[in-house]
């Protein structure tokens, strides 16, 4: 620590960091633009200027500009100072000259970083009368809209999206006074975290055009701490409503999982909510009238429930209240998982691994402070797209500690920092089945097949620990192996990452080898996982009986009664099996949020709530159980949470009429007495009856307008707000207005910040951990005294068939997600059906890219055009995952190549 005077005051900071950290971390309100605390100091805006003194006798002091000035013991500086505070005023009226008087028009009005500092300057008349400096817009995609008049020149944006997020096609261009920002021509911008530009440009240039498509003023927005529902990683993010529809997610900041970014599956595959596919009330199909209200339904249930034999069918999307209440219903020997049998046997080993305790789970700060990451046999950058963005984090971190050692520069100094390490970049080897974008920064490249890639992982291990078998490997990839296992020897805190995406086990067994090797030399190794679904690790905790076993309980047993949770089958085992399942039931009741093809075949579908409009848990691919919170209540009182429908159900069933109204807490409290391996999940966020001084918490910031008039066509007088029994929420703005614990933070909001850069004031530091931070519950333990049962089952080598390939799923950021599929912006972006071949047999073949190749998968013929891939291995055939109009195949198998038209 180092002491500090700011204006004449003691403080006690943090040695390493620069002065306007130190001052925001002591809530010192000092305006700034081009800083970010993902980004560091360039120095570029100079609007964060303080008077810094030699010593306490110095009257005159210089001006420096904060950001770009390390903490040194004994430092005098004032921010008061007049000449610092009149060089602030001047430097926000000389950014404001060509600035646009659209606050009242500009999609950033209210929540604008650069109002925030120009009042925060005491700028507020403008002397500029002459003709202002304009420019065209650009198109930049669906998500990203684009008003270059309202730039004051910060270089946030290409410093995020080039240096950071690793883009290629948003630049500056020009110079002095006539920067301009943006690509060099018209088009979508490919990086798919782009959409993090919206909150990273502090001005309204980059904002979120799906926002703009149903404008609402942020101020205006009903919001709650949620959980992103469209992969494994469980970013956390804040859900906004307006009008009863949900109109953006915005960036929650945990410092453990997401930090400051989202990518843009998680920002903009929110639409399924308002989908016109949605699923509002209850049918019993075969009726006169099908849609029935809830005493109608439950009256036809009686029978179906007491008098059948009940199969439940669990859900990876579905939420652990939801999985346990269906559980709960049908008897812990009739629930089954509601994925493919290889899914799950893949995703059963990953929990015994997880289980053992001998490897730490990874979370993504753990990986962005890895100094050598192993990538083996899991496309992150498609499966996991943020945990790819931290990967790359980790790579430049570990390049700029290298650079800095021995030299007297602060980590913080960006641009010095990136002079200074030019091209080094930190350890990453990228082992996949082919190539990704992250091979641009990798330092040891291999595309396998995956068994291939699991002979690679334990040859790597048996370099780690001679103990272990011994793998016969060609020369060049015997080399490679040996780097490899160099590199994860001598680093201090590796993470090994692998998954289920090629559909082997071989892989996490490869992968837990290497990590417990890697114990030997590195206490801190760190082991992830990725899994395909926002609660696929939920589900797989259950150890739930395969889908096959259900399948042959359905036919042998009588009168059976399937109950299908939020699951569309059809994407998650093939066709075949989906439709002898269901032909071997006498009723199918279906709980779900969407029409699918899975609610086609239900006689009974009940609507179930969204993310936006019910509570839930979900514990992500490091195992940590995370709570998301009702924003809104939906206008048809018919749709509800799973789980509650399904309480409802098992009180018909029972014909015992429950008076106690169960809450989230209390369902995972029978969660963990039914399954004790889900310990202490009900601590995983605070009780509902929480409260601060005797009071709730408001979804609504205090400037919330229009609660009568919105309603006004209905009545003139005020309807009484809706209570909400199952959080510590109101939906209100009526409540405690102060620092709310970290797991219920509905918005970031401080006097005088407005915009999403008020997250400073909820950090213990800028850039660290929130104030008294509780980052979720991890119910894998680690114990370091685990002793390792290493795996020693090494698969054969791939062998190419002649005119058989083995196929194998290729994931899309946008189109492989089922329910961010049903926006328009990712519908736009997901790609057509392909199938990909390497070029080596395109050529024996005879084709070309755009050739049709027909072949049967899963008992279906597919006619799709070839698509050539450098990177892939021979033998190998690759085909979208997920894709709308797609059934699930049978990957992981052998197919034959039907006809060729050219």
């Amino acid at each position: 620590m180092s002491t500090i005077y700011i204006d004449n005051k003691k403080y006690e900071v943090k040695a390493g960091k620069n002065l306007l950290e130190a001052c925001l971390g002591l809530g010192i309100d000092l305006p700034y633009f081009c800083w970010h605390p993902a980004l560091g100091s360039v120095g570029a805006c100079r609007q964060c200027a303080v008077k810094v003194f030699k010593d306490e006798n110095d009257n005159r002091g210089r001006l420096v500009m904060s950001c770009m000035e390390s903490i040194k013991d004994g430092l005098h500086l004032s921010v008061t100072d007049k000449t610092a505070s009149a060089f602030r005023s001047q430097v926000i009226e000389w950014l404001m000259t060509n600035h646009p008087h659209d606050c009242p028009v500009c999609d950033e009005g209210g929540s604008c970083h650069l109002q925030d500092m120009t009042v925060m300057t005491g700028h507020d008349y403008r002397r500029f009368h002459y003709k202002k400096r304009t420019y065209t817009n650009q198109y930049l995609g669906p998500f990203v809209h684009h008003e270059m008049n309202r730039c004051i020149q910060c270089y946030r944006c290409v410093r995020y999206y080039h240096d950071y997020a690793g883009g290629n096609d948003l630049n500056v261009f020009a110079a002095h006074n006539h920067v301009y920002f943006g690509r060099e021509k018209d088009g979508v911008l490919e990086s798919p975290f782009s959409g993090n530009l919206v909150e990273v440009c502090p001005t309204g240039v980059f904002t979120d055009k799906t926002l703009r498509e149903h404008y609402t003023r942020k101020w205006d927005l009903t919001t709650a701490p949620s959980v992103c529902h469209h992969c494994s990683v469980g970013c956390n993010t804040i859900a906004g409503e307006r009008y009863g529809s949900l109109r953006c997610i915005t960036n929650r900041y945990n410092s453990q999982v997401n930090g400051y970014f989202l990518c843009d599956r998680g920002r903009f595959g929110y639409e399924f909510v308002n989908s016109e596919n949605r699923i509002t009330q209850p049918l019993i199909r075969n009726r006169p009238v099908e849609a029935v209200d809830e005493f109608v339904l439950m009256d036809h249930l009686r029978e179906i429930l007491t008098n059948h034999t009940l199969i439940g069918i669990g859900s990876p999307r579905a939420s652990v209240e939801s999985n346990t209440a269906l559980m709960q219903l049908v008897g812990s020997q009739n629930f089954y998982q509601g994925i493919s049998d290889n899914l799950g046997f893949i995703q059963k080993r990953v929990v015994q691994v997880m289980q053992s305790g001998v490897v730490k789970p990874a979370s993504l700060h753990d990986i962005q402070q890895a100094d050598a990451i192993l990538i083996l046999g899991e496309d992150c950058w498609n499966t996991a797209p943020v945990m790819a963005l931290a990967v790359r984090q980790g790579v430049l971190k570990t390049a700029a500690e290298h650079a800095l050692e021995n030299r007297q520069l602060p980590a913080w100094h960006d641009a010095a920092v990136r002079e200074l390490v030019q091209q080094e970049r930190g350890f990453l080897a990228n082992c996949t089945l082919a190539g990704s974008p992250l091979d641009e920064i990798s330092a040891a490249i291999l595309h396998k097949a995956p068994d291939d890639l699991a002979r690679i992982g334990f040859a790597i291990a048996n370099r780690l620990n001679t103990s272990l078998p011994a793998v016969q490997l060609d020369n060049d990839t015997s080399s490679k192996v040996a780097v490899i296992a160099s590199a994860l020897q001598q680093a201090k805190h590796p993470v090994i990452i692998s998954g289920t995406g090629c559909y082997n086990e071989a892989l996490i067994r490869a992968a837990f080898d290497i990590a417990a090797a890697c114990k030997t030399t590195a206490a801190e190794v760190r082991l992830a996982y990725v899994v395909p679904e926002c609660n696929s690790m939920g589900l797989a905790m259950m150890n739930a009986s395969s889908f096959e076993n259900a399948v042959l309980r359905a036919s042998r047993a009588q009168q059976v009664t399937a109950i299908v949770l939020e699951n569309d089958l059809y994407r998650n085992v093939p066709s075949n099996i989906a439709d002898v399942f269901f032909n071997s039931c006498r009723h199918v009741i279906v709980l779900d949020s969407l029409n699918n093809a899975t609610t086609q075949k239900a006689d009974v579908l009940i609507p179930a709530a969204t993310f936006a409009e019910g509570d839930g848990t979900l514990v992500n691919n490091e195992g940590r159980a995370q709570r998301f919170y009702q924003v809104y209540m939906p206008a048809q009182r018919t749709i509800q949470e799973s789980w509650k429908w399904l309480l409802k159900m098992q009180a018909t069933q029972t014909g015992i009429t429950n008076e106690t109204i169960y809450h989230p807490e209390e369902m995972l409290a029978s969660c963990e007495q039914l399954l004790p391996q889900f310990s202490g999940i009900s601590g995983s966020a605070p009780r509902r009856d929480f409260r601060v001084h005797g009071q709730a918490l408001p979804r609504e910031p205090h400037r919330y307008s229009g609660r009568t008039a919105m309603l006004a066509n209905l009545s003139v007088s005020e309807p009484k707000p809706k209570q909400d029994d199952d959080s510590p929420f109101t939906f209100t703005m009526e409540g405690y207005s102060g620092m709310q614990p970290s797991l219920l933070i509905p918005f970031f909001w401080s006097p005088g910040w407005n915009s999403i850069q008020a997250v400073n004031k909820y950090q213990v530091e800028p850039g660290g951990e929130l104030k008294n931070e509780q980052p979720g519950k991890l119910l894998f333990n680690y114990r370091p005294d685990a002793v390792p049962a290493y795996f020693k089952d090494i698969p054969e080598a791939f062998g190419v068939r002649r005119e058989k390939w083995l196929l194998l799923p290729q994931y899309h950021v946008f189109g492989s997600d089922e329910l961010s599929a049903y926006g328009h912006g990712v519908q736009e972006l997901s790609p057509d059906a392909y199938i990909a071949l390497s070029v080596e047999d395109a050529s024996q073949l005879g084709v070309v890219d755009g050739s049709l190749l027909s072949i049967k998968a899963a008992e279906t013929l597919y006619e799709l055009p070839v698509r050539t891939m450098a990177t892939l291995p021979n033998g190998v055939m690759l085909m979208p995952a997920g894709l709308q109009g797609m059934t699930m195949m049978s990957w992981n198998s052998w197919v034959q190549i039907v006809s060729i038209k050219l």
